[in-house]
């Protein structure tokens, strides 16, 4: 699992570059809340938007997804968690008034760079 990227993955890097091409910029790969111990992978701090790039694998995408067979329960039960802990990401920064954006990695980085700019656009204005 060592081998495997917490940050600047060709998905979040071709989101990073829509993105930046739109004109928005952005923190990498930072906590939006000092207090909470999560970060997101596109933080705008103005706008009180986080975006998060959600890999297929690590975060159970309901098309793409697949469950290892070796060591079932101990991969169900990380896997699950991954979720929850998701879930519960976006329920805390929701409630501390920030909007959550979350794409998953096959997701058209063009249309997310759209989604990101209309809601970073319509809190900072």
């Amino acid at each position: 699992m060592k081998a495997n990227r917490g940050r600047d993955t060709r998905p979040e890097m071709a989101l990073r570059r829509a993105v930046w091409r739109r004109g928005l910029r952005y923190r990498v790969d930072a906590r939006p809340i000092a207090g909470l111990n999560r970060r997101a992978d596109l933080v705008f701090r103005g706008a009180k938007v986080a975006v998060f790039v959600d890999g297929c694998f690590w975060h159970s995408c309901p098309t793409h997804a697949t469950r290892p067979t070796a060591n079932a329960d101990f991969w169900a039960a990380k896997l699950d968690g991954t979720v929850e802990r998701d879930r519960e990401t976006d329920t805390r920064l929701e409630a501390e008034g920030w909007t959550v954006l979350r794409f998953w990695e096959h997701e058209d980085p063009a249309e997310a760079a759209g989604r990101v700019d209309t809601a970073v656009r319509s809190r900072t204005s």
